[in-house]
């Protein structure tokens, strides 16, 4: 850990919320996804920046590259910035077969987002106003709901392009008010 990472968090109230949570689960079976989840939960952008990484890794005696590496390997855990409504498109074999790429294509253009990715699988991009994330998830394990958006954490299953269209419509105006 940098020392002015350390600095940055020691005189912030972010150090006493990140202890707390260690004190409550260190020591458990699976400490490290509770911790990172918790405090992921509790941010408001829902994401963890890598003071916050560095300073658990330090703090948990935890390896920084075991903390990056759960941080990484899991998807559930986000890196930069969320927005405040997230839109989850599946991108499995059966949700693809059944027009999620179109999907994805559609809300992306509906929020104008660009995707520099050049067509990789996995994208999450978040528009500049940080109201909304979008992103692709490998399976939700509901094939037979294909194609399956997940909307705030809400799972919608045979999801048209209309329909679709009109929720995030909805969550924009709401944000409008």
């Amino acid at each position: 850990m940098t020392a002015g990472s350390v600095s940055a968090l020691q005189h912030s109230e972010d150090q006493d919320l990140i202890d707390r949570i260690i004190g409550e689960r260190v020591g458990r079976p699976g400490a490290l996804l509770g911790i990172l989840e918790q405090l992921q939960d509790r941010n408001p952008h829902k994401f963890l920046p890598m003071e916050t990484l560095e300073y658990v890794a330090a703090r948990t005696g935890i390896p920084q590259s075991q903390v990056y590496g759960v941080a990484t390997f899991f998807a559930l855990f986000n890196l930069d910035p969320q927005g405040t409504h997230t839109v989850a498109i599946c991108r499995g074999t059966a949700c693809h077969t059944r027009g999620s790429r179109p999907l994805l294509e559609r809300v992306k253009l509906q929020l104008g987002l660009r995707d520099s990715s050049d067509g990789a699988d996995k994208i999450s991009l978040t528009t500049p106003d940080q109201r909304f994330t979008i992103r692709t998830v490998a399976c939700f394990g509901q094939c037979a709901l294909a194609p399956v958006v997940e909307i705030d954490h809400a799972i919608r299953g045979h999801v048209k392009e209309q329909v679709l269209i009109r929720e995030v419509e909805a969550l924009r105006r709401e944000g409008a008010r």
